[in-house]
């Protein structure tokens, strides 16, 4: 995708990778505006960087999602690029019922929300001339964290999402992109100080080159082993992995 000149929509980027992502973009004189349910990291992103714009959304209710693509179409006639970055993270136990507030929370937030925005916003984005549809996974879906079951598979269908969208809009201006993060230090399971995450800085850095090519998928080298997994093999990697965290 192109870098600059844009005017960019991004979900939760009032803090972590979405900051990370609005701030990037911004510093390349792009147009950015930040959506999120957090209004204290909104202001405090916006102030940070003059010329950076907001606005509230709250990512599981589908009526502010149609009053918010409605009133950025009006004040954002250019809007070009959607960034989908917005996402929850709980820890489960699929051995046991699980929460019915954690698994409702996590579906609408990490995969209702996104398909939701994309299609308030798909028809705009096919009347510019160059446009993109940004989708934030992860490498855990295709390697999934059991202790993050209902979380993993949000992931996973993001992947399978983002694929058929991208199938869809094929022969229309817009290109989809798909980022799989690795573990990074951000506020997602109080990351910030984990020594076994990748540091913020690094991973937009290397993430905002990848997007810079006409790649499909943006993922920075350390992910790229988990990215590739699925094969004969899947099985005993994913156990492999799982047995990490859990101390086997």
């Amino acid at each position: 995708m192109k870098l600059t000149g844009n005017t960019i929509l991004i979900t939760g980027g009032g803090s972590g990778i979405g900051r990370g992502l609005a701030e990037a973009f911004h510093r390349l004189d792009n147009q950015v505006i930040i959506a999120g349910r957090r209004q204290a990291n909104l202001a405090a992103t916006i102030a940070a960087n003059p010329g950076m714009q907001s606005v509230e959304l709250d990512i599981s209710d589908p009526q502010s999602i149609a009053s918010v693509a409605q009133q950025l179409i009006a004040q954002y006639p250019s809007l070009n690029v959607l960034i989908n970055n917005a996402g929850i993270m709980q820890l489960d136990d699929l051995g046991k019922p699980v929460d019915d507030a954690l698994i409702v929370a996590t579906l609408t937030t990490n995969l209702m929300g996104p398909i939701r925005l994309t299609g308030a916003l798909v028809e705009h984005l096919q009347q510019q001339t160059d446009a993109t549809i940004v989708n934030v996974s992860s490498v855990l879906g295709f390697v999934p964290m059991a202790i993050a079951g209902v979380y993993s598979s949000t992931k996973a269908a993001m992947h399978s999402y983002s694929q058929s969208l991208r199938y869809k809009l094929k022969d229309t201006s817009v290109r989809v992109v798909e980022i799989a993060p690795p573990w990074v230090q951000t506020d997602l399971l109080n990351s910030n100080e984990e020594p076994r995450a990748m540091p913020l800085a690094p991973f937009i850095e290397q993430t905002m080159q990848e997007l810079g090519t006409d790649a499909d998928e943006a993922i920075v080298e350390i992910a790229r082993p988990l990215r590739n997994n699925a094969g004969p093999n899947e099985a005993a990697f994913v156990t492999q992995f799982n047995d990490m965290f859990a101390g086997v």
